[in-house]
C-alpha cells in the first residue's frame, strides 16, 4: 500500500514544479469572471461576465500562453504573488485554498481524477457566464453573483 502523500500536500506553493502548479486549477474559468470593487467599501464582487477569451464550454483560455499579450491586466497567477491576489481568487479556487492552509475539495480533479464532475456539479462558469463581448460596460453592474 502507498502511503505517499499527493504534491500538494508536503510542498509548500513556491516548491511546486511548473507542472505541479498548472495542475493545481480545477477549470472551474471563475478566474475568467470580471469583478467589480466599490471604492468606497473595497468589496469585491463577481460578475457573470467572462473574459472574451474564456470557452466557457471548457471553462479554458482559448489564448493562455499569449494571455498577458492578449490582455495584458489578465492575472498571472504565482507562489509570491498570491499574497496580495488570493482575495481576488474565488474561495473555492485551489491556488486560494492551498495559501489559506485549507485542503483541496473532494470534487478537484487531483483529488477525484475526473475533470468533468466540476462541471457536472456546477462549479464552473459552464452555462453561467457571458463574454464581455455581449455587454456594455455601463451594464456590468446587473451581472453581479
Amino acid at each position: 500500500m502507498d502511503n505517499e502523500k499527493p504534491f500538494w500536500q508536503v510542498k509548500e506553493l513556491s516548491q511546486l514544479s511548473p507542472q505541479e502548479w498548472e495542475s493545481l486549477c480545477d477549470g472551474c474559468g471563475k478566474c475568467c469572471l470580471h469583478k467589480l470593487q466599490d471604492e468606497e467599501t473595497d468589496e469585491l464582487v463577481f460578475t457573470s461576465i467572462s473574459c472574451q477569451y474564456l470557452d466557457t464550454d471548457n471553462c479554458h483560455c482559448r489564448v493562455y500562453p499569449k494571455r498577458k499579450e492578449y490582455v495584458p491586466d489578465c492575472l498571472n497567477l504565482n507562489a509570491s504573488s498570491l499574497a496580495e491576489m488570493h482575495t481576488w481568487l474565488p474561495n473555492t479556487c485551489a491556488y486560494r485554498l492551498l495559501y489559506e492552509g485549507k485542503s483541496l475539495p473532494s470534487w478537484h480533479p487531483l483529488v477525484c481524477g475526473d475533470t468533468q464532475i466540476i462541471h457536472l456539479q456546477h462549479i464552473s462558469v459552464r452555462d453561467k457566464a457571458i463574454s464581455e463581448l455581449l455587454v456594455g460596460k455601463d451594464d456590468w453592474e446587473d451581472y453581479i453573483i
